[in-house]
């Protein structure tokens, strides 16, 4: 019985976490400190940048599925996805959040100089789209047919499959190239919610809380643990809500609502990589999580 409850599972709608990083990955360019240095003699394998899975099956039974975020890691994380899922690029498609590089630069692996993909799926917000079209090397996979552009509207679900709905919600994020999104997946027996970039959760016209009820697991930007992690550069460049102000802001609510969060999108710095620290164990004792490269959620 154990083994037919968990084809059951399987048989359904999964979430799966494909990476936990900020863009710029671990080890980390430039990085001597020792979050990094032994990295580079020894890289880990689940050390990579945000990205999740999404698979469902169409009404002929098939399997299909969605990353979201396109990553400098997409060859990887691709066929992680695709070795688990067993999802042809045919039936895959990509959902993009923003064009900063650690979340649509791992298009490029679909070009002509890698993969040679056919019009494989990728969503955007329009601005997204123009930036895609009308900048090289992104508009050859265009122009070559290696990606079919589609566009996405705010608020406005797009369905994945059978069951699967992705319905894109804007978040307010350094915009330079394109508008941010956050994504919230809807299947048909749990939900989540996908933030991993947003300046801070007090210049939302959402109220987080209000979101965080909507589902049943919730991916939030977790860059960076408190304001002393990277003394070196200007907070006001690189604007996030640090985890310290999360857990501030949560504080009040019920266990079962903490419980949903999944801390996403680490900086290389971020003491929450390791398993072993203060940091980690505050978070955790608290009622939260770090996501973990692998996870599988039942959707």
């Amino acid at each position: 019985m154990a083994g037919e409850r968990q084809e059951q599972a399987v048989s359904g709608p999964m979430l799966q976490v494909l990476g936990t990083l900020q863009d710029g990955g671990a080890p980390h360019i430039g990085c001597n400190r020792p979050c990094c240095r032994n990295l580079f003699l020894r890289p880990a394998t689940d050390r990579k940048v945000v990205c999740l899975g999404v698979t469902d099956t169409n009404f002929e039974g098939e399997r299909v599925g969605a990353l979201f975020e396109a990553t400098p890691d997409f060859s990887a994380q691709l066929q992680e996805f695709q070795s688990k899922w067993e999802v042809p690029l045919e039936r895959l498609s990509v959902f993009l959040t923003h064009a900063h590089i650690g979340h649509y630069s791992g298009l490029m692996f679909l070009g002509r100089e890698a993969l040679g993909a056919e019009n494989v799926n990728v969503w955007a917000m329009p601005r997204l789209l123009d930036f895609l079209t009308t900048n090289g090397p992104w508009s050859q996979l265009v122009a070559l047919g290696n990606i079919r552009l589609n566009a996405l509207t705010e608020q406005q679900p797009v369905t994945i499959g059978k069951s699967v709905r992705v319905v894109p919600v804007r978040v307010p994020h350094r915009d330079e190239y394109s508008e941010t999104v956050g994504f919230r997946i809807e299947g048909p027996s749990n939900a989540a919610l996908f933030v991993p970039d947003i300046n801070k959760w007090d210049v939302w016209e959402l109220a987080l809380e209000d979101e965080l009820a909507k589902v049943d697991y919730a991916f939030l930007d977790a860059t960076f643990y408190d304001a002393e992690e990277v003394g070196y550069r200007d907070m006001a460049e690189i604007p996030h809500p640090f985890i310290v102000e999360t857990l501030d802001r949560l504080k009040d609510l019920p266990l079962s609502e903490k419980a949903k969060v999944h801390f996403i999108h680490l900086n290389h710095t971020n003491p929450c990589l390791d398993i072993t620290s203060q940091a980690y164990r505050s978070v955790v004792a608290s009622g939260y999580h770090v996501a973990r490269f692998g996870q599988s959620f039942p959707m």
